[in-house]
């Protein structure tokens, strides 16, 4: 597997993957407005990294298997730039294989180049696999609830 820096040139092969995540997680699907989200992300790498992830001996030699995004922030709780793990996303019949740990790496790694001081993340409460996965990667259960408003046009 390798997970490789996404440009703009990718669009239009993330954009299908995302289209699979949210309709798994259940976010709304506005597909002009993700897509205009994510060549703003692609194409402006102060805003975050994306990662394409693709096969070699995992279903396929090439195949993509997955992506990952990281965009960053400013936290004064954790003294300077901070992450998030904003999505992350293995089609189903390639996951199990290790893909998820080596995001995580593939993530902090990133961070610490781009020099942030924490790096968060958002699991869904049932999801025991994940939330096992990224208590052992060393992220902590904090006492407090993510709320998001949306603000403005989609």
């Amino acid at each position: 597997m390798s997970f490789r820096p996404a440009g703009p040139a990718d669009l239009e092969t993330l954009l299908p993957l995302m289209a699979s995540f949210y309709d798994e997680d259940r976010h709304p699907w506005i597909e002009d407005a993700a897509r205009r989200s994510l060549l703003k992300l692609l194409g402006e790498p102060a805003l975050g990294r994306a990662y394409v992830i693709e096969g070699e001996g995992i279903l396929g030699e090439g195949r993509i298997l997955g992506y990952l995004v990281v965009c960053f922030g400013f936290s004064l709780e954790f003294h300077g730039r901070d992450a998030f793990v904003d999505e992350l996303y293995v089609v189903p019949e390639a996951r199990g294989r290790g893909l998820g740990r080596e995001a995580l790496r593939v993530a902090e790694a990133c961070c610490v180049e781009a020099d942030a001081r924490a790096l968060h993340l958002e699991v869904g409460l049932e999801n025991d696999k994940a939330r096992r996965l990224y208590l052992s990667w060393g992220f902590e259960e904090r006492p407090h609830a993510l709320m998001s408003k949306r603000l403005g046009r989609t």
